[in-house]
């Protein structure tokens, strides 16, 4: 992608369809007269009494507790430098979004106008009764340093700069582990740190309260190495000047055995790293481009053990893992500050938690058979659903211990599953797709080319790594979508009717009638089917000329579904292909089968349908829970209808004991785990989250999936096809680009399963 067209994206993201990327929405009822009477006047005198009577009852009755503001002057804003208060308002506005997808704390961004300390600090103190936390942000240092001391001293609410200890709180966590894989102490390894700014302080102070002795420091600024003789030295500076005769990098990372880089791009070189001593530690942290890049680094030094700001390398050093989950701690005890003893007790989470098996989500998230422990494995994942269940009970302990927590907790099972019900962790495999996707894309057939919005999705997924697009239509109509679009990237263009596909287009017509000459396929009918994009790109995939295939946006589901079915065919002791839609809900994500091809399965179907489902949500990296639908409970009629679905449920208990499947069962109690449990407690489902639901006819299926999607405007990825021989998937008619982007990635994902089968299979013959 252009970075004029990566420009022009950036802006109407964040220009449509409303300005902006956060919002406020109400929390009560509204609907009614008493409720507008108790939300405001004359009910809301009865709450704000309280709290002039006891100022603390301002938690108990306003969001004031799960408010944190993030405050900036915008003097600092990473990578762009001072470009005033309006002009960081957008990484602001990031910065809350992220505290809400990830510990759902409600993030308000502040500008600031002044780059003066004092009337900074008095603007913060005026407004905090607001905010339950301050996070402070892009704030050049050293007033940074000035402005976070007193705010923490004159403040009675958890007050952070996260571009201080955020990045020292991960990068922290990551050392320890680095130290221990290198088998060396902290006490005793010299360490250099490029960059001398607001993180790379707080980053080296960090490391020294773990045991990295100041004599063994080593600090770099713009200028050189930062000797205790150099004159105008700031007082951060000076806390870290050394003794040392030397005045370069080249000077200091000569037998040093840890390299902290916060500066700028390409500043080591290979030399450098060379002589630095054995199993160097490296994190080259300089965004978006590292001080050494990650591929000569691990080139140039076998025993490295690496680390960057990056996503597209292994150990990325990203403040997600922090930041929101360190608040979130703070918050729930009402810490009255976050202090040392807090952000070591994050560091000591998060390195440990990287120790423990790592759950198959993650896995399946970065296609890793097994992410384990070591060179490659020094900090978790961001996408690891532990870290909300782990990081903030490790701060919120720490905040009791040390005396500074206004409401202890006393039940710690209680408050980790209330954690994980905030974290909306589930809701998280739009990420999660597009992330397995990119680890190993694959080449995806988009059979409506000539189409606006297809192609636009075609684009998507190639800009974004996420698959190998291969467009089939006419070829001049899509150059000139091409072009209109700005999409200059090179990706195979194939018209099916054109003279210079003919070759082509006459081996796959002959391969089409042997597969179906006794099913009334003739050489004629062949050859006029594989002019038709659908059949032409299902042949592709018979034949390995590509990976996986999306279609159906602007024609009907059963003229697309027939050559999907008549080229690719059923896989190996299936029955009956069926779909699956994942509905993206507020309680999680919920599978639903089957939406789109069985009209009225039979007990055996049904039975089926439900296995393959269960597959589905276990490439997802979820455990299903499922339950089978009806009008009807565990017997209460003996309509056909119910009985057809008690007896899948005998087929699957018989079949596979260990799959937490159960029913027939009502939708209100399978979703309702204590209803469930009170009138259920002998089913296999009682008492549990319920996230597969398996429909006993396609019409209550798709009624419903498209029911959730237009009234509860929940996301919806599918209808994913399971049963057949390729990765073919259909798209419901007139899909958005969003929807096409997401189908192609579980082409991809689902390309990516069938390849690791065959080899395996290969592996075991």
């Amino acid at each position: 992608m252009s970075k004029e067209k990566q420009r022009r994206e950036a802006l109407l993201y964040h220009a449509k369809p409303q300005p902006g990327k956060i919002k406020i929405v109400p929390t009560k009822p509204y609907s009614t007269q008493r409720d507008l009477a108790l939300a405001y006047s004359p009910g809301v005198a009865e709450p704000c009494l309280e709290i002039e009577k006891n100022k603390d009852d301002v938690y108990k009755y306003t969001a004031k507790g799960n408010i944190v503001a993030v405050i900036s002057n915008g003097t600092a804003v990473l990578g762009l430098g001072n470009i005033g208060p309006e002009a960081s308002k957008p990484v602001m506005e990031g910065k809350s979004l992220l505290f809400k997808i990830f510990a759902d704390i409600d993030g308000i961004d502040v500008e600031l106008d002044t780059t003066d300390v004092d009337r900074f600090i008095e603007t913060v103190k005026t407004i905090a009764p607001t905010f339950g936390g301050i996070n402070l942000e892009d704030i050049k240092a050293p007033e940074a340093f000035e402005i976070e001391r007193r705010l923490k001293e004159e403040l009675d609410i958890p007050v952070m700069h996260d571009d201080q200890h955020g990045t020292a709180i991960i990068s922290a966590a990551a050392l320890l582990n680095a130290l221990e894989i290198a088998d060396k102490k902290i006490e005793e390894v010299k360490i250099v740190v490029s960059g001398a700014g607001a993180a790379a302080v707080s980053c080296t102070r960090l490391y020294k309260s773990f045991g990295a002795k100041a004599e063994n420091i080593v600090m770099l600024d713009s200028k050189g190495v930062i000797r205790s003789d150099r004159d105008n030295l700031t007082s951060q500076k000076e806390e870290f000047a050394t003794d040392r005769k030397i005045d370069t990098l080249e000077e200091a990372m000569k037998d040093a055995d840890v390299f902290i880089g916060l500066s700028i791009a390409n500043i080591v070189s290979p030399e450098m790293l060379n002589s630095m001593a054995a199993k160097p530690i490296v994190f080259a942290m300089a965004n978006p481009d590292p001080e050494i890049e990650y591929d000569l680094a691990c080139k140039t030094r076998k025993d490295i053990i690496m680390a960057t700001g990056r996503s597209d390398h292994p150990n990325q050093v990203n403040n997600v893992l922090g930041f929101p989950f360190i608040f979130r701690g703070a918050l729930d005890v009402r810490a009255t500050k976050i202090n040392e003893e807090m952000k070591k007790a994050a560091v000591r989470a998060l390195a440990d938690l990287t120790r423990e098996p790592v759950p198959e989500q993650v896995n399946i998230a970065y296609d890793a058979t097994r992410l384990t422990f070591g060179r490659n494995y020094i900090i978790p994942k961001p996408f690891d659903p532990r870290l909300i269940t782990k990081i903030p009970p490790a701060v919120a302990k720490a905040a009791m211990e040390s005396g500074v927590a206004r409401l202890p907790i006393q039940d710690w099972e209680k408050y980790e599953e209330e954690l994980y019900q905030r974290s909306g962790n589930d809701n998280k495999v739009v990420r999660l797709l597009h992330n397995r996707a990119k680890v190993n894309p694959k080449r995806i057939v988009f059979a409506e080319a000539e189409l606006l919005d297809v192609m636009k999705a075609a684009q998507i997924v190639h800009d974004e790594g996420i698959a190998i697009p291969i467009l089939l239509g006419n070829k001049a109509i899509i150059e000139s979508l091409k072009k209109e679009l700005e999409f200059d990237a090179e990706v195979p263009i194939i018209d099916p009717r054109s003279d210079e596909f003919k070759e082509m287009r006459t081996a796959y017509a002959l391969k089409l009638w042997e597969l179906r000459k006794r099913k009334g396929e003739t050489k004629y009918s062949a050859r006029v089917n594989m002019g038709k994009r659908n059949y032409f790109g299902a042949m592709m995939l018979k034949e390995g000329d590509a990976d996986g295939m999306i279609s159906g946006y602007s024609r009907a589901y059963p003229k697309v579904l027939r050559p999907v079915f008549e080229v690719l065919g059923r896989a190996k002791n299936v029955q009956n292909a069926s779909t699956v839609n994942i509905m993206i809900t507020d309680r999680g994500p919920l599978f639903l089968a089957d939406t789109s091809i069985n009209i009225d399965p039979d007990a055996e179907e049904l039975a089926e349908i439900a296995q393959m489902t269960a597959n589905v949500a276990k490439t997802f990296g979820f455990n299903p829970v499922m339950a089978l639908l009806s009008y009807a409970n565990f017997g209460s009629s003996g309509h056909p209808h119910a009985k057809k679905v008690r007896e899948a449920v005998k087929i699957l208990h018989e079949r596979n004991p260990d799959l937490v499947v159960d029913g027939e069962i009502q939708t209100d109690f399978a979703l309702d785990p204590e209803m469930s449990n009170k009138n259920f407690p002998f089913s296999k489902i009682s008492g549990k989250k319920v996230n597969t639901l398996v429909f006993p006819n396609l019409e209550s299926a798709n009624i419903t999936y498209k029911l959730l999607k237009g009234l509860n405007n929940a996301d919806s990825i599918g209808p994913i096809m399971v049963g057949l021989t390729r990765a073919a998937h259909i798209l419901q008619l007139g899909a958005s680009v969003d929807e096409m982007v997401n189908m192609a990635a579980v082409a991809v994902i689902d390309a990516q399963e069938r390849e690791k089968r065959r080899k395996a299979k290969i592996q075991g013959e």
